[in-house]
Formats: C-alpha cells, structure tokens, sequence
C-alpha cells in the first residue's frame, strides 16, 4: 500500500493559523517537498466563511454575530457557504501531489465521503452520502445520519501540482452548530434547517470524537500505509505567512 504521513497538530487557539497549516502542506506536498500528507486536527471554536459569503452585504454582520457566539471568523480553504467547527469537531486534510488536479474531483469527493460514511457505519451510525434539505453549507457529498441530519461536510481546493479535500466532522455539540449558524445565516441572508445540523454522538451515545478518530484512521488505514510524523519547521513557518489569508478584514 502507498504511504501517508499522518500529523495530528492543532492550534485552537489561533484558528487562521490552523487553517493556513493544511494549506501550507498542500502547497509543499504540490512542490514536491512533501510526500502525500493526511492531517487530523481538532480546532478552536471558528465559523471558516467562504468566498461568496465574504462578498456579500451581511458578511460584516455575520462575522460580529460569529465573534458574539464566542466563535472566531476566518476565511475557509474551500467550500461553498459559512460552517462553524468546535472543540467536537475532527477536521481532515489530505493533501495529494497531481500533475493535473482537475479532472479528478468528483472522484475525490466521492472517495473521501464514503471513507467517512464507512467510518460512522462502524459505529452503528446510519451514516448516508448526499444532501439534506436544508442542511447548512450544502454539498451533494455530505455525509448524512438516515438521510435527516447532516454529520460532516467536504470541501476541495486545487492548486498546480496538487489538490486538498478536507471534512469536517461533528462529533459532539450539534447544538453549538445550530447556535452560532442561526445569527450567521440570518445575517448572510441564508436560509437552512437548524433541525438539519447533527452529531455522531446523538446517534450513537457511545461514539465521540475519540471514536471517530480511531475508527477513520482505521478508514484511512485500508487504503493506506499510515506513517505517524510531526508537522516540520518549515511547513509552520509557512503557515504562518499564509495565516493573514484566513483573517477576516477588521
């Protein structure tokens, strides 16, 4: 099996750095410094808006109603709308080299929902890829517990040489998501369906954020020849450059 370097560094409490890590190591793993990479982390409280939010007349309230909820505003990776991420939440970013990125979204997307969906399936979730009504930050590949509430979403960037599928997980605290989400899409002028917005833990007490880590390293572990690493100097300070990209102007 091909290897993937497995790094578990987190900084919660500087959620743009956290951002700019996983970008950093795509842009190094796309240069060729890097061997392909699979990051999990478990971030800070941050609701990561996207590009069509930030152009939009409500963004500026929205990010004061994400700073009132005790969630810090950053500008996300990729993605279609506003998603919050909490201490609950496991974040992946896997990071592949590729001459030619484009073609192959779909079948990333689709790999990576059904890696998550299996995960959960262990655990005794009714975990489903595909959209819910009304489900916040929308996605054809969402993973879903019994086609009613959204569990995790996927988001894709792509750069010369390389591409990013990231996920985010909610393990635990579906309410914290429906708390900040509903002054942040009011504010953006969204509609959604706060009954939409799940947890693994809801649908199965005995899973939380442990569990679904273990049982996605398992996912990954199938496919892959997992070589635990540390996040290196040069990739952090990296990071840090690109960090000011995720901070919300103001």
């Amino acid at each position: 099996m091909p290897e993937l370097r497995l790094i578990r560094e987190s900084f919660p409490d500087d959620p743009a750095l956290d951002l700019a890590v996983s970008q950093a190591l795509l842009e190094r793993v796309a240069a060729g410094d890097l061997p392909e990479t699979l990051r999990l982390a478990r971030p800070g409280a941050m609701v990561a808006f996207a590009k069509r939010d930030a152009v939009t007349r409500g963004y500026g309230p929205a990010v004061q109603a994400a700073r009132g909820a005790g969630f810090e505003p950053v500008l996300r990776m990729a993605g279609g709308r506003a998603a919050a991420f909490h201490q609950g939440t496991l974040v992946t970013a896997h990071a592949a080299a590729d001459p030619d990125p484009q073609p192959g979204i779909h079948a990333r997307f689709r790999a990576a929902a059904a890696l998550v969906a299996r995960a959960l399936r262990r655990l005794g979730v009714d975990a489903r890829v595909g959209e819910v009504p009304g489900e916040y930050c929308p996605g054809r590949y969402s993973v879903n517990a019994g086609g009613e509430r959204k569990l995790a979403g996927f988001g894709q960037r792509l750069v010369k040489g390389g591409s990013h599928t990231g996920a985010v997980i909610v393990c635990t605290g579906a309410e914290r998501v429906r708390d900040v989400l509903l002054p942040v899409y009011e504010a953006l002028g969204l509609s959604w369906d706060p009954a939409t917005a799940g947890a693994v833990a809801d649908e199965d007490a005995g899973a939380g954020l442990a569990e679904v880590t273990r049982a996605l390293e398992a996912g990954y572990a199938e496919h892959y020849d997992l070589v635990e690493a540390e996040l290196d100097q040069e990739t952090l300070e990296l990071a840090r450059l690109r960090a000011p990209d995720h901070r919300p102007p103001g």
